[in-house]
């Protein structure tokens, strides 16, 4: 147990500080969902199985898909706004904060101070906290617990059409995507057919090696944005004078074959 403990205990409090000093969302997503698994794997090495699960199954999955929803719908590049557009919410929000503060510390004290009560009298009479809490969901709260499951999947399905609006539209057959090459073609010259293949080299096959034009030159399209992005994208500038040193060299062969002619 204390090995689990000194094992888990630090990377939940790196996820902590994660979720809170990391300025992109997504990453405080991931920080959050180590520091409930940490948590999951805390409680089931102190043979809580039904709080294990408990943990997974609704915070790591239900509370942390929420938060993913949120990212569909805002998206991840959206910059947060600093304008205060409702009027004293920042008075509101501290007033909420002590209020959650006096909740945490009367609630922690009563549990340090008062008796442990490790069951109702509802779970006692069904044999154990577990199988108390099935009676109550399956049996006199049945119907309200299915209209929660049914009120999460309405919340998913319209967070996903949310966030793919473009999937509502009529999708492009290949002579409207014809049509907008030839006029993007007109407009700023762009090539209307398909990119040029990446890793045609024949030192490599890298997917993060750029091809080649006809004239010698890089063509920047070549290669995935994600990897120009990520830094990974291989030297072009390097391939391009390999390239012209063997253009150079064919030349002067060229030009030899054409003097002994």
């Amino acid at each position: 147990m204390s090995i689990v403990f000194w094992i888990c205990a630090p990377l939940m409090v790196l996820g902590g500080l994660g979720l809170i000093l990391f300025r992109k969302a997504v990453y405080s997503a991931l920080s959050m969902a180590l520091t409930m698994v940490g948590l999951a794997v805390l409680y089931a090495s102190l043979d809580a199985p039904f709080l294990f699960a408990i943990q997974i199954i609704v915070y790591t999955g239900a509370v942390l898909m929420m938060f993913l929803f949120v990212l569909m719908l805002v998206g991840v590049d959206t910059p947060d706004s600093i304008v205060e557009t409702i009027k004293g919410q920042r008075l509101l929000s501290a007033l909420g904060a002590l209020g959650l503060l006096g909740l945490m510390v009367f609630s922690i004290g009563g549990a340090v101070t008062a008796p442990a009560t490790t069951m109702t009298p509802a779970t006692a009479s069904a044999g154990g906290n577990v199988e108390g809490i099935a009676q109550l969901l399956f049996g006199r709260y049945v119907w309200v617990f299915e209209l929660t499951s049914a009120l999460l999947i309405t919340a998913a399905v319209g967070a996903m059409i949310f966030a793919h609006a473009q999937r509502t539209k009529p999708k492009l057959g290949q002579k409207e995507q014809a049509q907008q090459r030839m006029k993007a073609y007109a407009a700023s010259g762009s090539h209307p057919g398909s990119l040029p293949n990446s890793g045609v080299f024949a030192t490599s096959n890298s997917i993060a090696t750029p091809a080649l034009l006809p004239d010698g030159s890089i063509s920047e399209d070549s290669v995935s944005r994600t990897l120009t992005e990520r830094g990974i994208q291989l030297d072009s500038v390097q391939f391009k004078q390999i390239t012209a040193d063997a253009f150079a060299a064919a030349e002067r062969v060229r030009d030899e074959e054409d003097e002994e002619l």
